[in-house]
């Protein structure tokens, strides 16, 4: 295991990312029957096997909790001991994870989950399986209350403590090298791949967002408290970037040739004016990712703005979801939307076919049109198709001037009508796609 991933304790991990940690009192514990020493199953030698950790661990149960402040930024703080019984969950464990929770909607506050765990505790037996539902459930009134949850998966973060605390974040940073999955080292199957049971293999899957170094990691940490809970007041103007460039393109395959242009401003280029430093989200949490859809929250002046931004590929399904997740978080959390624009349409293989491509362009236009904070988008190159529409604010679009959007690429509507090959350039001057006709139709705003 990397450095990283050493199996540091609670207080150690508190210590790492916080300036200041005040741990409150765990909730009164709940009768434990038919034995109140073994536990709700009288599992003979449960009682001195807490007993024992606790001598060694200096703690009472496997989480601790309280208020901190992380890069100056109140939040509620859960830290799993995976010292005492594995960092695993019963019913005590349960209480305070719970009690963590509300005491961040309670407080409006960010919660932060340090999170090391091997699962559910089997000597508590089906009380110990059903904190999960408990933790699902204020995992819900979290959400509900527009506060958000940011996960740092330790060393090792699996079994249900994984698929409740760890996976159910927003956002979810990693220490390099963990153990991260649902199944544990004893339970894998003996010809599985290791990894996909380490952080890194989690983030290639789109499970995690960034694996971070513990020296960064109360940096990063504090960037993100901040971007999420500093929504920038309004809707975002469309970037614009220096220098002059070129007129506007005088026929639509003038436009259609500049937006493919190798030499045009790409997205980064647009994200980097925008923003003063950009945290990424990565990944669909379906197992995709999409190299050709950048999205995250970015920090404007000190405040925070969600931005998805296509980069001149053709999108895959897992873009589609990652975009669509992007937009949800932000409208849960206030966060104004800026989205760029440039596919020349989504991919249409067999591959992104087999993945969705349908429904995650459906699930895309579902996050728009139902966003409630304001979204702004840009076209920035190519425009094609419904693949490029599916992130376009209805009223709120801009282009540039190496730009354009068409209903269909020219070259695909000359097939269509069975034109030859030679006919495009006329059939993109039909289509009116340049970006002083779009504002003509009513399509964009304006031109930036």
């Amino acid at each position: 295991m990397a450095e990283a991933a050493d199996r540091m304790t609670a207080r150690a991990a508190i210590g790492l990312v916080a300036d200041a940690f005040t741990e409150h009192a765990p909730p009164p514990a709940a009768p434990e029957r038919p034995d109140g020493h073994d536990g709700p199953l009288a599992w003979e030698g449960y009682g001195e096997a807490r007993a024992r950790a606790a001598e060694r661990t200096g703690e009472s149960e496997s989480v601790v909790f309280g208020e901190a402040e992380v890069a100056g930024v109140r939040c509620a703080l859960l830290a799993f001991e995976f010292g005492f019984l594995g960092g695993s969950l019963g019913r005590r464990a349960g209480d305070r994870l719970c009690a963590a929770y509300r005491l961040a909607r309670e407080r409006g506050m960010p919660l932060v989950s340090l999170v090391a765990t091997g699962g559910s505790r089997m000597q508590e037996g089906m009380v110990a399986l059903t904190q999960l539902q408990r933790v699902a459930r204020e995992s819900v009134l979290l959400r509900e209350a527009g506060v958000p949850h940011v996960a740092v998966v330790r060393d090792p973060a699996t079994g249900g403590g994984w698929a409740t605390v760890g996976a159910g974040a927003d956002v979810v940073l990693a220490l390099p090298g963990a153990q991260v999955g649902f199944a544990g080292a004893r339970v894998r199957p003996a010809d599985a791949d290791p990894a996909a049971y380490t952080a890194e293999g989690q983030l290639a899957a789109g499970h995690v967002d960034a694996v971070v170094p513990p020296g960064a990691l109360r940096t990063v940490l504090g960037r993100w408290l901040t971007a999420l809970t500093r929504p920038a007041p309004g809707a975002v103007p469309p970037p614009v970037l220096p220098g002059g460039g070129e007129g506007l393109p005088g026929s639509g395959w003038e436009a259609v040739t500049r937006a493919r242009d190798p030499r045009r401003p790409r997205a980064e280029a647009y994200l980097d004016a925008c923003f003063e430093e950009r945290l990424p989200l990565t990944g669909d949490r379906c197992g995709g990712t999409d190299p050709g859809m950048l999205c995250g929250v970015g920090l404007r002046d000190g405040f925070g703005v969600v931005y998805a931004a296509q980069g001149g590929t053709a999108t895959r399904p897992a873009g589609y979801r990652t975009a669509a997740r992007a937009v949800r978080l932000a409208d849960r959390l206030g966060l104004p939307v800026l989205t760029l624009v440039d596919t020349p349409g989504a991919a249409n293989d067999a591959e992104a076919e087999r993945a969705g491509a349908g429904p995650a362009i459906a699930e895309m236009f579902a996050a728009v049109a139902g966003a409630r904070v304001p979204v702004t988008t840009l076209v920035v190159g190519e425009g094609g198709s419904g693949g490029a529409l599916a992130l376009a604010a209805p009223g709120n679009t801009w282009a540039t001037r190496d730009s354009y959007f068409s209903v269909i690429a020219p070259e695909l509507a000359a097939a269509i009508l069975k034109r030859p090959p030679q006919d495009a350039p006329r059939t993109a001057g039909q289509l009116r796609l340049r970006p002083q006709d779009l504002v003509e139709l009513g399509f964009v705003r304006g031109i930036v």
